[in-house]
């Protein structure tokens, strides 16, 4: 199994040096309800584990909520409510529209305000070692003493700082000793929740969270570490910064992944401070779990999607053709038949995974086991066995090829006429032996929901 790196930028070789496989995830803050690009983060680190187990790798998952973030506490102001009650709604609804897209469950889900111990001790830990220091109340990090600093970002010291100006993350303290220095714990505010510390009332900054999380649930050392594109600067630069510091351990994570970004109209990334969302909560009202994971999927993790409510509709209808292939009927076999080969599908399909997790061809591989089962089954095969592994690859990306919901339009997007026309094209082919050809048409058509049947009389059509 070959993963891309960040740290190294390059498709490299996973090498499993212990059981279990540790996978630290950065998750959400909890200032709203989760929206599409929230699951396309959720949905990337949870179909790695599901893989991995598949390969027989066994994989510990921890994925932590933000729960004590500036983000919340403004919110919270805003509607009126407390940060704690508006972050714990918020995670209550992360879970049951998770649940809605069939997410199996990290096996840890630590929270920043259960934390707090952990994270105090490792501000210690880093004072102790002049790696960070107290100024007001709050502690803040010696950038200068993490010697490479920048490293997952292939940058200099100077371009990182640049970089964190220019994107507006820098914070303007006075109280530091240098401007690229960040903070570690954050002196308490009026009207702000606190906790209190060695060096007064206040609350962790957001990068140590991380570390003392990671540390507490799966060790110094991390196996994969995951998270969405924008986390690789400043967060997960300086949570690199402050472990290996703290755990003396090189590197941090063995293997950085990072997803891309789900954009609107392919420009802005989808965000709640844009206003562009679209929550997970509202696209299950429309589509189907199987429909926008199989669009989340038709897409590599690590390229930038778009929101496109027509090809949600699209991965509808192709979910529709996988499960009738998985639900085909042999036409007049017989006790002895030949049964359908699926050993070279799941081989391809393993090949494509192997290779970054590449789900775009394993669903290719998907489609092309469906076709083999629908043809198999016409030409009288015996398909059962190619049709539990068309499930059980189905599975590994999440796919449960349930019956579509209310709102299934899948073939409503084609008029009578085109599929009158497609299936005299398919004659026409078939009467030239244009076996290819005549596939092509029928299988176009399936992910359309229209069923072909072939009679003596001709060739019947329906709705599916």
């Amino acid at each position: 199994m070959h993963l891309y790196n960040t740290l190294t930028r390059e498709v490299e070789p996973f090498l499993q040096i212990r059981q279990p496989v540790r996978m630290y995830v950065c998750g959400i803050t909890p200032q709203d309800e989760p929206h599409l690009g929230h699951a396309i983060a959720t949905l990337v680190y949870e179909v790695l584990q599901s893989y991995m187990a598949y390969r027989g790798i066994e994989v510990k998952r921890v994925q932590n909520f933000t729960d004590v973030d500036d983000k919340i506490i403004a919110r919270a102001s805003d509607l009126g409510v407390e940060p704690h009650d508006l972050a714990q709604a918020n995670i209550d609804a992360y879970f049951e529209v998770m649940d809605g897209l069939n997410v199996r469950r990290a096996d840890v889900y630590p929270r920043v305000s259960e934390e707090i111990d952990e994270i105090i001790d490792m501000i210690d830990e880093l004072i102790d070692k002049e790696a960070a220091y107290e100024a007001g109340g709050s502690v803040y990090f010696r950038v200068a003493k993490a010697v490479e600093y920048g490293k997952l970002n292939n940058r200099t010291l100077e371009e990182a700082m640049e970089g964190a100006i220019v994107e507006g993350r820098q914070e303007p303290d006075l109280l530091k000793e240098r401007p690229e220095d960040f903070a570690l714990w954050k002196a308490q505010k009026p009207g702000e929740p606190s906790w209190e510390s060695p060096w007064g009332p206040g609350r962790p900054g957001w990068h140590i969270e991380c570390s003392a999380m990671a540390r507490r649930y799966l060790g110094e050392q991390v196996d994969i570490h995951g998270g969405g594109m924008d986390l690789k600067f400043p967060h997960h630069e300086n949570e690199v910064a402050q472990s290996e510091t703290a755990n003396d351990v090189y590197p941090f994570a063995r293997v950085w992944m990072h997803n891309g970004l789900l954009r609107m109209d392919g420009e802005a990334k989808m965000s709640k401070s844009l206003g562009n969302v679209v929550t997970v909560r509202d696209a299950l009202k429309e589509h189907t779990a199987d429909a926008i994971r199989l669009w989340i999927f038709q897409s590599h993790y690590r390229n930038p999607g778009t929101y496109d409510d027509a090809l949600i509709k699209s991965a509808s209808r192709a979910v529709r053709r996988l499960r009738n292939a998985a639900e085909a009927k042999p036409v007049n076999a017989a006790d002895g038949s030949d049964s359908l080969d699926a050993a070279e599908f799941e081989s391809r399909f393993v090949e494509a995974m192997d290779d970054d997790l590449h789900t775009p061809r394993a669903l290719a591989v998907l489609f092309e086991l469906a076709s083999a089962i629908e043809r198999g089954a016409t030409a009288g095969q015996s398909v059962e066995g190619a049709q539990r592994m068309l499930r059980t690859l189905c599975g590994i990306l999440g796919l449960t090829l349930a019956d579509d919901g209310p709102n299934s339009d899948a073939s409503e997007g084609i008029a009578a006429e085109d599929v009158e026309r497609m299936i005299a094209e398919r004659a026409d082919a078939r009467r030239r032996r244009d076996w290819d050809t005549a596939d092509g048409i029928r299988d176009e058509l399936a992910a359309l929901g229209i069923e072909l049947e072939d009679r003596a009389d001709g060739t019947v059509w329906r709705r599916a």
